[in-house]
């Protein structure tokens, strides 16, 4: 008669059934968590991908990440959408200026101070012998030489001393420009001992009349550039006296800072 066997005693196990819904659990946490950080980020592309690589090892590719780009009503959907680019923003934030708007400040500047030479050229019968003119690039002040200074001599007349100071107490209400004062002669070779060609005398007469001009302190001298060009930028022909003296002269520039080529500034000019 065999002996029945004997049964070893079966080992208990640990229930562990609890582990499926934990397991579960902590997926859908991590995939909670993953798409609020998708939500918050406001790089569309970087989200979308991170959604599709987690669909995919999820589910296969379907789930609540796809829901959630699908539904319009759910916040942070339209970050599934197609990245399109920022459109233009057309309104300022408070306290910004537009160069547009400081180009179109600068304009009314630059009348504002044209009208007020005018009316002083006009008030002095003086439109023979001064005239102004605003383009593009700069409003420029034309003096003839015979206004300010001796045939062959650098030295302001002292009868002619008012006008830089007239000029200067304009400048100092518009600060903010850059001023080129240069000096031009006609072509006829000067011959005195104090200069030895026309170089010397246009350049000598531009710093002669800027440093009146400084007399006055509420100018930043640091703003204005003395320049001589001798016989060699002509507005006349030389083959004339007429045109001869037209080229004898003293310019004051205020140069534009905002010059813009999307905006037609009519040329104004008075005088010649």
């Amino acid at each position: 008669m065999k002996k029945a066997k004997k049964h070893e005693p079966h080992e208990e196990h640990i229930d562990e059934s609890w582990l499926l819904p934990y397991s579960d659990l902590m997926t859908l946490l991590l995939a909670l968590f993953i798409v609020l950080f998708g939500m918050s980020s406001i790089d569309a592309a970087k989200f979308e991908q991170m959604a599709s690589a987690l669909n995919s090892a999820l589910n296969g590719g379907s789930g609540i990440l796809d829901h959630t780009s699908m539904n319009p009503d759910t916040p942070g959907a339209d970050l599934g959408k197609n990245k399109q680019e920022p459109k233009e923003i057309t309104k300022n934030t408070p306290g910004q200026i537009t160069d547009a708007q400081m180009a179109q400040k600068e304009q009314e500047d630059l009348e504002k101070l044209k009208k007020r030479l005018d009316q002083y050229i006009s008030k002095n019968g003086l439109s023979d012998q001064l005239n102004t003119k605003l383009n593009q690039s700069e409003l420029k002040i034309t003096i003839s030489d015979n206004a300010l200074f001796s045939s062959g001599r650098a030295d302001v007349k002292p009868e002619s001393r008012s006008l830089a100071k007239a000029i200067s107490s304009m400048l100092q209400e518009f600060p903010e420009y850059e001023v080129v004062v240069s000096g031009h002669t006609d072509n006829i070779p000067i011959s005195n001992n104090q200069y030895k060609d026309n170089w010397d005398l246009s350049a000598d007469r531009a710093l002669n009349f800027l440093k009146i001009l400084l007399l006055n302190t509420k100018l930043d001298p640091s703003k204005f550039t003395p320049s001589g060009y001798g016989e060699y930028h002509p507005i006349a022909s030389n083959d004339s006296n007429v045109g001869r003296a037209q080229n004898r002269r003293v310019e004051v520039s205020i140069i534009r800072k905002y010059q813009s080529n999307n905006t037609a500034v009519k040329a104004v000019g008075k005088g010649n």
